[in-house]
């Protein structure tokens, strides 16, 4: 095989490899359509999401745990087997000073044994009611981060949207912009006007350009962010579809902060974690009282100088610790002092969940007086400019006045598209202040 052929081959296979690595490595996000709805990219990012499945995997040690305090109400069983080696063998003398063989030199035995608490003042009962109240909260837990994934995902949807429409503005900007220069053009060449204004109408149009190229970059990035929450490659496009109709109208602050009381994960989290600091302090006071317990079991040991080489035994016996060195007195006390914390930081969440309730609110309120006072800026700029160019191209006017209204209609476009995307992120930092489901609420 000549050289030229070992590289043309070579090169295939490269190829092939990358290839097929690049479509191992997408194959994640392979079910989802190249445009992307906010419903669809929702419930995409809740099951995909690293943060989702970091807290699934705390449930599934939670429900171990269960199964480790379920473990303490069977009975443990242990077994013997043993070959001991003696060097001597064991022997006693007699009255008359005539040495016994008491055992064999070397002897094989073997046991079972089976021991089982049958009260504890209520130590187990505790313990297994602890487990299963920290796996609700890690089920809480769960869906506590579904959310803020879901509210990460609809702000990096929104933002998304705003570029786009945010790169619309300036694009057209850039055409208006052109299509001055043109007129500019073609009235300098008729001699009308200077060459001044048609050098600044170009420093305009320029200075557009940059602005749309900082706007893709923008919405680039939000992609990336975007792609980062769906856990799949950062450089795969995005495509989102808007969101039709208006933000629903929200509730009064009064009742905004009674839902968020009853639906936030977070406090009822915090309920349960206060309920589990309870029955662990029933599990260590129940070590000031005694355990009953029963024990059996089998052993045989060879031993044919002894009359019966195998025997049974059960015994029931109470287990008590008499010291610990004041241990369990500052376990308690240490428990007792989680509790008051943990009261006063569901206090403190509560307020904190207030402040976001209120500050979504009155963000929705201030969104929504934008939009209504930008919304008839944009279309009295649009006649505003349409004027302009008129006179200007007629040689009335001058070219100031036509790049001015370019610009503040650009102004006003912006403004819109800000204040619109404002108000539907602040309308789901309200729903998922007062506790809502985003994934439900925007299916």
């Amino acid at each position: 095989m000549s050289r030229l052929q070992s590289l043309f081959y070579g090169g295939v296979l490269l190829v092939t490899l990358i290839a097929t690595c690049s479509f191992a490595s997408d194959n994640s996000g392979e079910e989802l359509p190249g445009v992307l709805t906010l419903s669809e990219g929702l419930r995409a990012a809740t099951e995909r999401n690293r943060l989702v499945a970091i807290a699934s995997r705390a449930k599934d040690i939670f429900d171990a745990d269960i199964l480790i305090a379920r473990s303490r109400y069977l009975p443990r069983v242990d077994a013997s087997l043993d070959q001991t080696f003696l060097a001597y063998q064991p022997s006693a003398r007699l009255f008359g000073g005539q040495p016994v063989r008491t055992a064999e030199k070397q002897y094989f035995s073997y046991g079972i044994e089976v021991q089982q608490t049958i009260y504890d003042f209520g130590a187990r009962s505790a313990q297994y009611k602890a487990a299963r109240t920290a796996l609700d909260a890690a089920t809480l837990n769960v869906e506590r981060v579904k959310n803020i994934v879901a509210l990460d995902f609809i702000l990096a949807y929104f933002d998304l949207l705003e570029a786009g429409k945010l790169e619309r503005v300036a694009r057209s900007e850039v055409e208006r912009l052109e299509s001055h220069l043109s007129t500019a053009r073609s009235l300098y060449e008729e001699g009308v006007i200077t060459k001044n204004d048609l050098l600044q109408a170009e420093v305009r149009r320029s200075d557009a350009q940059q602005r749309l190229l900082t706007v893709r970059n923008l919405r680039a990035v939000i992609s990336s962010r975007i792609n980062t929450l769906l856990s799949r490659p950062l450089t795969r496009p995005v495509e989102a579809v808007d969101v039709k109709g208006e933000v629903l109208p929200e509730v009064d602050l009064a009742t905004a902060w009674e839902l968020a009381g009853q639906q936030r994960v977070e406090l009822k989290a915090l309920d349960d974690e206060i309920t589990i600091a309870g029955l662990e302090e029933v599990a260590r006071r129940s070590e000031y009282f005694p355990r009953i317990i029963a024990l059996g079991g089998y052993s045989y040991t060879e031993n044919r100088f002894q009359l019966h080489e195998d025997n049974w035994a059960l015994v029931l016996g109470l287990n008590v610790n008499l010291f610990s060195g004041g241990s369990t007195k500052a376990e308690l006390l240490k428990i007792r002092s989680r509790k008051e914390q943990l009261v006063e930081q569901k206090k403190k969440l509560l307020d904190d969940i207030r402040l976001d309730v209120e500050r979504s609110f009155l963000d929705m309120k201030s969104a929504r007086e934008r939009i209504a006072v930008t919304k008839d800026a944009v279309s009295q700029a649009e006649e505003s400019l349409r004027i302009d160019a008129l006179r200007y191209q007629e040689g009335i006017g001058t070219s100031t006045d036509v790049l001015d209204a370019i610009t503040l209609l650009t102004t006003a476009e912006t403004n819109y598209y800000r204040a619109l995307y404002e108000l539907r992120r602040a309308h789901a930092s309200f729903l998922y202040a007062t506790g809502t489901d985003l994934v439900a609420a925007y299916r």
